[in-house]
């Protein structure tokens, strides 16, 4: 398993890209974070308890700085 670095509070997030669910916007992470990309996803969704809060959307967050690579694994938005 890789090593992270944890978001430091200073860091600007930003989100690359938006799901439908909690599981593609996982996927998604892996992804990034199998390039090397720390990433992180974000639902307003009690952790995972409460789906039917998902009308949001399913964030998928990187640092501002690795916005553009995380663009360029993640491929165009379908």
């Amino acid at each position: 398993m890789a090593e992270h670095k944890a978001f430091e509070d200073r860091e600007r997030l930003v989100v690359v890209r938006t799901f439908l669910n909690r599981i593609d916007a996982e996927l998604a992470q892996g992804a990034l974070e199998a390039s090397g990309i720390d990433a992180m996803v974000a639902a307003d969704d009690a952790e995972g308890n409460q789906p039917q809060l998902w009308m949001g959307g399913v964030r998928l967050l990187v640092r501002e700085e690795d916005a553009e690579d995380a663009g360029k694994v993640l491929g165009p938005a379908s």
